[in-house]
């Protein structure tokens, strides 16, 4: 008796931590071949949106090394939508403040640094969006790069709740 009682409650527990994570749409990693980002390395990330009504949260991680040169990363983030319209912005990502110190979670070896790219976002269009995202620095290859990862959250908010505010 008192097994299955252990059982059920770490059926209970494993059941519990899975609902309380974010809910991705997306979360893909890509490893940068030798630490070093060069132009013609563009990352490919695809999503299936299936509702127009359902607000996103989009998250950019980077795994760069301690020793990385720059403050900051100049992407290039490419957008292709399910009707084939295609959108580019530019995106500085801040990885260190004015004084020099990593804006990231860093050890040893790496720094990991995750910014929101949009928060409270919503898709005109349901479908297949794809986003390339391009190293857009004037040094290629662009030694220190380690990962890049790619998120799409769902935030379980409709855009109508989230225009109340």
């Amino acid at each position: 008796m008192s097994q299955r009682i252990v059982l059920f409650f770490s059926f209970l527990g494993l059941i519990t931590l899975h609902a309380c994570g974010p809910n991705y749409i997306v979360n893909e990693k890509r490893d940068i071949a030798a630490g070093a980002w060069a132009y013609a390395d563009s990352l490919r990330f695809e999503a299936e949106i299936p509702d127009t009504s359902t607000v996103y949260d989009l998250w950019l991680s980077l795994d760069h090394s301690p020793d990385f040169e720059w403050q900051n990363l100049y992407v290039q983030v490419h957008t292709l939508f399910p009707d084939g319209r295609r959108l580019s912005s530019p995106l500085s990502l801040e990885l260190a403040d004015q004084g020099g110190v990593w804006q990231s979670d860093c050890n040893s070896k790496r720094c990991r640094f995750r910014v929101p790219i949009q928060e409270g976002a919503w898709f005109q269009q349901t479908g297949k969006y794809v986003f390339t995202i391009e190293q857009y620095m004037r040094v290629n290859p662009l030694p220190g790069v380690q990962s890049v990862a790619f998120q799409i959250v769902d935030t379980g908010k409709t855009k109508e709740e989230a225009m109340k505010k």
